[in-house]
């Protein structure tokens, strides 16, 4: 008899606690936090793995003549393109240990990439895959896949000299997909990053707010290193010297496209995949800054959609510098909204970032 009632009550309050558990509402913030893992985080973290898996393919493919120095070109670009939008997506593993490093060197402001790449083929001239993971970053990355593929002190028709430089292509095509496949791995394990933004508290993070704070950083330092990939070859730092090697993918001509997919990035952790981004974290009383973040991205793409000369001839003239100080403005003016209007909308602490002091 004891017993029975012992466990109707704990029946009860089991169906008690199940019943609150029900009626509680879900917090706003875990809810954007895993809309954006799911809508936005992971698929662009599974893109990028599958651009470098296709640049690892067509480094293989072009140095056993299968494809065109073009085709090869192409799929740089979209790897590059790949990367470029998910920098504003760098939450976890690619935010630590300088891993971006192995990516992309910029700035390259000594041409390091030009004179390590030489140094290393020289030193290496039977380059290995070892040889290569063991090297600098300078080295490793897509800025010396550009060097190879794009500069015009390279002749690649020339069969002795493609001969010389696809060891290289290879390795590094290899070193790109087994980078990122395992930064996609540590989001996609149990209990990894994916995991740490859908559930709440975790090893990294105590309380839901805590991930949407470190979301928007991210997108802040973005969104300022925007600046900086404009501003260093507008001369910005130069006393107004246009300093056209200082742009990002001036080699392959990437620059315009290269911010274009960051602004994109960084639009898609405001928009989220279905109306679910830190958008929806704002209240009626702030439809007004939601308005003018709104603006201030579709401004900006529509510049960029606009602006048809290539990045070097732009620096040329004055009227093509004017449009590109034209646009480091509105970054700018994007960059403040997200830095100090929307972090103290949302209760967040910027602090410093990676750009600071540049």
């Amino acid at each position: 008899m004891i017993r029975s009632k012992t466990l109707r009550i704990a029946s009860g309050s089991l169906l008690t606690a199940l019943v609150l558990s029900a009626c509680t509402p879900a917090d706003p913030q875990a809810e954007t936090s895993k809309a954006l893992v799911d809508g936005v985080l992971l698929p662009s973290y599974t893109q990028w793995a599958e651009a470098d898996r296709r640049l690892a393919a067509s480094a293989i493919a072009y140095c056993a003549d299968n494809q065109t120095t073009k085709e090869a070109q192409e799929a740089f670009v979209h790897a590059q393109t790949a990367w470029a939008g998910l920098q504003p997506l760098l939450i976890g593993p690619m935010g630590e240990g300088n891993l971006a490093w192995q990516v992309q060197f910029w700035p390259d402001k000594k041409n390091l990439v030009a004179r390590q790449v030489t140094a290393l083929l020289n030193a290496k001239p039977n380059l290995s895959q070892a040889d290569l993971d063991g090297a600098s970053v300078v080295v490793q990355g897509l800025s010396a896949y550009e060097y190879i593929l794009f500069d015009k002190g390279i002749d690649l028709a020339d069969s002795t000299s493609k001969a010389r430089y696809c060891p290289l292509l290879i390795a590094i095509g290899e070193h790109q997909q087994q980078l990122a496949a395992g930064v996609l791995q540590q989001w996609q394990d149990k209990d990894g990053m994916a995991d740490q933004l859908r559930r709440f508290p975790n090893e990294r993070y105590a309380e839901p707010s805590e991930a949407i704070a470190e979301l928007l950083r991210v997108q802040v330092t973005a969104l300022d290193g925007l600046k900086k990939k404009l501003g260093a070859p507008l001369g910005r730092q130069a006393k107004g010297h246009p300093q056209p090697y200082q742009a990002e993918g001036w080699r392959s001509d990437t620059t315009l496209a290269n911010i274009a997919a960051a602004i994109k990035g960084a639009e898609s952790l405001w928009l989220g995949a279905d109306k679910d981004g830190l958008r929806e974290l704002l209240g009626a009383e702030q439809a007004d800054l939601a308005k003018r973040i709104d603006a201030g991205y579709a401004e900006l793409l529509q510049q960029l959609t606009g602006i048809t000369q290539p990045f070097g001839e732009l620096l040329s003239s004055e009227t093509g510098r004017g449009e590109l100080d034209a646009l480091y403005q509105r970054i700018d003016r994007l960059h403040r909204l997200h830095q100090l209007d929307l972090a103290r909308a949302l209760g967040v602490q910027i602090g410093f970032n990676a750009h600071d002091g540049d």
